[in-house]
């Protein structure tokens, strides 16, 4: 696909006028829409990480109307079997008394799903989206079905109450483009929020685009070009992440356990070039890098035990990594 000038701008109107639409039913957070803004973009998925009552649901049911795509909820739960996510075969009666099994689809097939509070479910049930997540199909019964495009899965997790959780393993986390983290708003935010849910006031959310136009926008953000210093200062930092490399920073080598992936870097790439649309540029900058980063890492690099002692968090080692990377750059 040729893109031209033209081309991007309209894109970058259509994308603006998709956040700031948002912006109206989300009081603050601007980040996080941004961000979950670039998931969908790039084709990706998110997990969402923050307290109850931040407004993750209704971030995303915000999402699908501005967007018109469909929309559902999944609340993961102990007891929630993989079939209640997606579908199981039903014994249908029909012409003559003959039966017949008949696959009746699960939650998992809509534009948008929101699997709240995943990491309830148990592993079994966690693995049942593992497939949607990577390629798109769902597989049952000797079936394979196509799930409708665009497809996002947005997963909540709560970081305080981890009593009676199933941590997500590492192949998991791994599908998801970004980790987002959602944080308590301000004062001026925490007014407006409280002034729009407890009043009679609605607020009025018009669509701004459709799931064809969002594949669309998807094709343009591919061909945005970028520079191979650009590039390689990206690989550099998913480089660093690994103590067994030479070049990592010492305290990467002291305190990271495991390092990220090859979708770290894919998913650094295809983000940053969302991140230049929204900016309203035409190529890709190191600091479009620098943004996407954290939230394509933090969920990728895993602090070994002496680091977790110490109190680090990962965006630290990740900023430290960065400004290693830049000065090789």
């Amino acid at each position: 696909m040729n893109i031209e000038e033209k081309d991007i701008k309209a894109a970058w109107e259509a994308v603006t006028n998709m956040e700031e639409e948002i912006g109206k039913a989300i009081i603050g957070q601007k980040e996080v829409i941004r961000q979950v803004i670039i998931g969908l973009l790039s084709g990706g998925h998110i997990l969402l990480e923050g307290a109850p009552g931040l407004g993750k649901t209704q971030l995303v049911k915000t999402l699908a109307r501005v967007l018109d795509l469909s929309f559902s909820r999944i609340q993961f739960t102990p007891d929630l079997m993989p079939a209640d996510v997606i579908g199981t075969n039903i014994l249908v009666k029909g012409e003559e008394g003959h039966s017949s099994f008949e696959f009746h689809k699960g939650p998992v097939f809509s534009n948008l799903v929101l699997a709240d509070e995943i990491n309830r479910a148990t592993p079994k049930t966690q693995s049942a989206l593992l497939e949607a997540m990577q390629e798109g199909t769902v597989t049952a019964f000797k079936s394979t079905y196509e799930l409708p495009k665009p497809f996002m899965v947005m997963a909540t997790q709560n970081p305080i109450e981890m009593e009676g959780t199933y941590p997500l393993p590492e192949a998991q986390l791994d599908r998801f483009l970004f980790k987002v983290e959602v944080k308590f708003p301000s004062l001026s935010e925490l007014k407006g929020i409280v002034d729009i849910t407890t009043s009679n006031s609605e607020i009025d959310i018009n669509k701004m685009a459709d799931g064809d136009k969002i594949i669309e926008i998807r094709k343009i953000t591919r061909e945005i070009p970028m520079a191979q210093p650009v590039m390689d200062y990206a690989l550099k930092a998913v480089m660093y992440t690994h103590p067994d490399n030479e070049a990592s920073p010492d305290r990467a080598k002291k305190y990271i356990r495991f390092g990220a992936s090859p979708r770290a870097a894919q998913a650094i790439i295809s983000s940053a070039k969302v991140r230049a649309l929204l900016e309203g540029r035409y190529n890709v900058s190191f600091e479009d890098i620098k943004y996407v980063a954290c939230p394509s890492l933090r969920h990728r690099v895993f602090m070994n035990y002496e680091g977790i002692a110490e109190g680090l968090s990962i965006d630290e080692l990740i900023e430290e990594i960065l400004k290693k990377a830049e000065e090789q750059a």
